[in-house]
């Protein structure tokens, strides 16, 4: 791309260290993959999502700001060979190094297998006072350790299931018996079916008051399989009918806005299986400044 002085990459907001009294956030790669149900690349989509924040701004139309101007990014890079029980021992131990500064953490995936070592390594002993709000086309309550597990894995280490809102479950994409499994747990469902006739506002707000209950600190994981198809071939999971590309980045920001929300999750993007012109990373990076317009606003 060509260069302009008067025009910032938002990749250049991305930095080593936080600054003293400048706002930061954390950003790290969790690209796990051997244990995705669909079979993948091990290529790394968080290098290809910070490769494509190349391609944006830093200003911000709707709130009449430049992101360079009030908000570092750290970047912690991409932990090595997330994947399985050792796997999740270095997700733990990179996270471990991640200034205290930064009050929100964005991880970008991998497989969804990622939300489950992100989340229990930032919870610790205290996951079950934590929420959850997963945004995803799949329950992920299946049987056994893949990328289809992550809340049945989190439930059974003590996620408490009353704190858990599903939102944007697709039709004929998850099965009869992991449904009741959501309802024994207390699980919130909230299906695309649902959304269709409200602004995504309302689905979000719902989802935080449930999460958040009694001011519990919450994990947003947004499986971008639960985009329409046509704006993620590089989610090989996606179907016809998924949210709107614009319901997910204003869904993005609106959960960042809050500040029970600790970590914001980006998961389940096959880079080689991604179109040509590279829809699916570049909505992924653009989920990720939405996110870091949202934790501004909730820092004016």
């Amino acid at each position: 791309m060509t260069r302009d002085p008067r025009w910032l990459s938002a990749r250049s907001l991305l930095r080593p260290d936080a600054r003293a009294g400048r706002l930061s956030a954390a950003l790290v790669g969790i690209p796990t993959f051997e244990s995705s149900l669909s079979p993948r690349s091990a290529t790394s989509t968080p290098l290809a999502i910070r490769a494509a924040l190349e391609r944006f701004a830093t200003f911000s139309w709707p709130d009449e700001i430049d992101l360079a101007d009030v908000v570092d990014v750290v970047d912690y890079g991409d932990v090595e060979q997330p994947d399985g029980v050792s796997g999740r021992a270095r997700v733990r131990a990179h996270l471990a190094h991640v200034d205290p500064r930064c009050g929100l953490l964005i991880a970008l995936g991998g497989d969804n297998s990622m939300t489950f070592a992100a989340m229990s390594a930032l919870a610790g002993d205290a996951l079950g006072t934590w929420g959850l709000i997963t945004l995803d086309a799949h329950l992920d309550l299946r049987d056994g350790e893949s990328n289809g597990s992550p809340v049945r894995q989190l439930l059974e280490a003590g996620l408490d299931g009353s704190r858990v809102v599903q939102a944007g479950l697709a039709d004929f994409s998850n099965s009869a018996p992991y449904a009741q499994d959501a309802r024994t747990a207390g699980i919130t469902i909230v299906p695309r079916c649902e959304m269709r006739d409200q602004p995504i506002g309302v689905a979000v707000a719902h989802a935080l008051e449930v999460a958040g209950a009694g001011d519990r600190p919450i994990y947003v994981d947004i499986d971008l399989d639960v985009a329409d198809r046509a704006v993620v071939p590089g989610c090989p999971a996606a179907a016809p009918g998924g949210l709107s590309a614009d319901e997910v980045r204003q869904a993005a920001r609106l959960f960042a806005r809050d500040p029970r929300v600790r970590a914001i999750d980006v998961t389940e993007i096959d880079v080689d299986r991604d179109s040509d012109d590279q829809r699916t990373v570049r909505l992924a990076a653009l989920l990720v400044l939405e996110v870091l317009a949202g934790y501004v606003g909730r820092n004016p």
